[in-house]
């Protein structure tokens, strides 16, 4: 027997931040609700600052209607995933309603923050401290 699947409407996106991936799907509800990796947001995100900057893409765009968000998060640090959150959450607002991006830019939301750790060089300490150098 196949198990039976229920298509419920959603908008997708990808939100990016340094090394951190997030995969973030917007159903439509009656009340704003989160599940990041099967867990509820204030289990996944334990302060209070994480939490608010997930969220800052609904408080500043105002959509229509309320959301229930499911999103996959992989890789970086747990700062860079909440930013990476929001990241994709700004651009799945934009497939539900493209009126929402100016308040979005203005926020900076649809940004992709490109800055990552520069690599090391050979020769080098780190990616610029080079070796001590001694005359004599």
């Amino acid at each position: 027997m196949t198990p039976t699947k229920t298509t419920e409407k959603y908008f997708e996106a990808v939100g990016r931040r340094k090394t951190a991936i997030a995969r973030v799907r917007l159903f439509p509800a009656k009340e704003t609700g989160f599940i990041v990796n099967d867990m509820s947001l204030a289990e996944y995100f334990p302060t209070k600052e994480m939490q608010m900057t997930a969220n800052e893409a609904f408080v500043n765009a105002k959509p229509a209607e309320a959301f229930r968000v499911s999103a996959k998060l992989v890789g970086g640090g747990i700062v860079a995933q909440s930013e990476a959150l929001r990241h994709g959450i700004a651009r799945a607002l934009l497939v539900y309603d493209v009126q929402l991006r100016g308040k979005l830019k203005k926020a900076g939301f649809l940004k992709r923050d490109a800055r990552a750790k520069e690599r090391r060089k050979f020769g080098f300490k780190k990616a610029r401290k080079s070796p001590q150098w001694s005359k004599r």
